[in-house]
């Protein structure tokens, strides 16, 4: 018998090719104007129908725009739910980390820099391909997630609905300094001068997007607290008492949501990334997390793009089954004993000034 446990003469196992990466669904496209010196990348899925809606798409610092886009399942979604993906881009020149400019004053106000060179991509692409002006969405991850507030204040009246992931109200930072000190803990204001800062940013009054708000309770990148300022700006914005929220459990996720308007998720083990759920759309890459729940699906069901009756996918593989984490009546009840991802999610609320002791 051979060192290797194979007979002599018999043949080696051919090995298995690797599959290949996937091709990269984007085109890069022409826009303008372009005062904020950005890319514009879009994917349209096979089949699109006249009036489909359009997602916006916006990366992180570091990441891509197709490598976000594809990594965090909008990708996905888009071939399955027919909508266009606008994915825009930043370049080094303008920034060496790649990061959006959401604290320039220059790159932040209507009309001006990289928030006008976003505006010009949507009205491109809702030009070219005869889309609904109706069902205009943007999401984004971090610097993405706050470039994402810098648009829903700024152009409210294009989007339909946005969602901010580990990211930051708008106006909380006008400079690097106050960009820095913000992401460590966003500065101390009241829910009104939190929406005063939205309604200053453009003559629209109104209605407003509608906001879902996804923040990891152990993002050491971006302190929690930053997603408490971003639900009191929209809150006040809508008019919606801080105390009305209905509140539950998803799929390990805290969930608070105001009717149909705003909701925002806090993850008690997640880090800094976009949560996902491998199994349903999505590939984990650094800053995009598998966490067992799809961020992006949920917020297209939020936004209206899937059916509030309609269920994902079954899972596309099956894995192992972790202890599933109490009702939200255990965790807000005092008198409950706790277990230690009781005790977690607690701390992550109280952290995120979405609950008080009783």
């Amino acid at each position: 018998m051979r060192s290797d446990g194979m007979k002599p003469g018999a043949k080696a196992a051919p090995a298995r090719p690797r599959p290949a990466p996937p091709a990269n669904p984007f085109v890069q496209a022409p826009f303008a104007p372009n005062p904020g010196n950005l890319r514009m990348f879009v994917h349209v899925p096979h089949g699109l129908k006249a009036g489909a809606p359009l997602v916006v798409a916006l990366h992180g610092c570091g990441q891509t725009a197709s490598g976000y886009g594809m990594e965090a399942g909008w990708v996905a979604l888009a071939n399955e739910l027919g909508f266009v993906l606008l994915a825009p881009e930043q370049k080094a020149v303008n920034n060496p980390n790649t990061c959006f400019d959401w604290f320039n004053p220059e790159d932040i106000a209507r009309g001006e820099g990289e928030a006008a060179s976003i505006a010009a991509m949507v009205q491109t692409v809702l030009d070219t391909y005869h889309l609904d002006a109706r069902r205009i969405f943007i999401s984004g991850l971090s610097a993405g997630g706050a470039m994402t507030s810098v648009m829903l204040a700024t152009y409210p009246e294009l989007f339909a609905g946005g969602a901010i992931i580990a990211g930051l109200a708008y106006g909380v930072a006008q400079n690097v300094r106050d960009a820095l000190e913000a992401m460590r803990t966003a500065p101390l204001r009241t829910p009104r001068e939190w929406g005063d800062a939205v309604r200053a940013a453009s003559p629209v009054a109104g209605p407003w997007p509608k906001v879902s708000i996804w923040h990891g309770a152990l993002d050491p990148v971006v302190n929690i607290n930053n997603a408490q300022a971003s639900v009191a700006q929209w809150a006040d914005l809508n008019d919606l008492k801080l105390t009305d929220a209905r509140q539950e459990m998803v799929q390990g996720a805290v969930r608070l949501s105001w009717d149909d308007r705003l909701e925002v998720y806090t993850l008690p083990l997640l880090g800094h990334g976009v949560p996902i759920d491998s199994r349903d759309v999505g590939t984990p890459s650094p800053f995009v997390l598998d966490a067992g729940i799809s961020s992006s699906r949920r917020i297209a069901q939020f936004w209206g793009l899937i059916p509030a009756a309609a269920e994902a996918p079954a899972p596309k593989k099956p894995v192992p089954q972790e202890p599933s984490l109490p009702g939200i009546e255990a965790v807000l009840n005092p008198q409950t004993r706790m277990s230690r991802h009781e005790n977690i999610i607690r701390r992550a609320l109280r952290a995120a000034g979405l609950m008080r002791e009783t």
